[in-house]
């Protein structure tokens, strides 16, 4: 996630018109998989280093909630293919340093546009806006819309109304008891009465387009020769170039090699 984080920064801080306050939620989680570690201090203070080159008052935070996700165990889901790291965005309402508003991305999301627009839209009676899933909105169903699906790699969250009506703790209960395929979108689909639907253009999971703000690097279904999925993650530079084609964000990912190259020629940071 590291890279993730990385590329990301560095896009969010490229369109940015506003200071940044960036935190990032870790934790030392388990499945019956895998022993995954949490991001270290240092790791966050080069982050941390790295956002301030463009504006000084711009910072990263690390929170680990580690605590708290032991404590309220998604136990139907822990073993999914899905790491644990995927519901941590379930756990938001309980992290204090949390302001009332806001923007959550998944560590694959890369900023194309500026934003604060769509940061500083109005939250009122809604817990969170994002975009439909571009598969799932398909196969589930929760509303009387069409399509109602959201994909939970983009939310901008109104935790103030989250807290009072209790939809992350709904959520996360949810996860104790009852399996599912993508856990906290689902539980958060279903759950969720005040949500606000946002155009493509905030969290596009396919193709870049002339408008996309947010590009999700998610996973696509190919149907030829044969049906299968593609999963490039923008730090896969190669494929990224090969597989999709893309150099919309070539300054990015050179700016992103060159930073792993000095980090790997000093040997103080653990990159993989």
């Amino acid at each position: 996630m590291f890279s993730g984080l990385i590329i990301s920064i560095l896009s969010l801080t490229k369109h940015a018109q506003e200071p940044l306050n960036i935190y990032i939620l870790t934790g030392q989680l388990y499945n019956r998989h895998q022993q995954f570690q949490a991001l270290t201090d240092d790791h966050a203070a080069f982050l941390n280093q790295l956002v301030k080159r463009e504006n000084v008052d711009s910072g990263v935070t690390k929170i680990d909630i580690t605590t708290q996700f032991e404590a309220d165990l998604p136990k139907a889901n822990i073993n999914t293919l899905f790491t644990p790291y995927s519901m941590l965005r379930l756990y938001s309402d309980l992290v204090p340093q949390f302001s009332d508003r806001i923007l959550y991305l998944d560590a694959d999301v890369v900023c194309r546009r500026p934003f604060e627009d769509f940061y500083h839209q109005s939250l009122a009676g809604t817990d969170f806006v994002g975009v439909l899933d571009h598969y799932g909105r398909w196969f589930f169903h929760h509303q009387l819309r069409a399509f109602d699906y959201i994909n939970s790699g983009m939310l901008l969250m109104n935790l103030d109304m989250i807290r009072q009506d209790k939809l992350l703790a709904r959520c996360r209960e949810y996860c104790r008891k009852w399996p599912m395929i993508m856990p906290d979108q689902s539980a958060m689909n279903k759950l969720a009465k005040h949500k606000a639907f946002a155009p493509e253009k905030y969290n596009e999971q396919q193709d870049v387009q002339s408008d996309t703000v947010f590009q999700h690097f998610s996973t696509r279904w190919k149907l030829w020769p044969i049906v299968h999925t593609v999963s490039v993650k923008p730090w896969e530079v190669d494929k990224v170039h090969q597989q999709l084609h893309l150099h919309e964000y070539d300054d990015i990912l050179a700016e992103y090699q060159e930073i792993m190259a000095e980090l790997d020629a000093e040997g103080e940071l653990k990159t993989e």
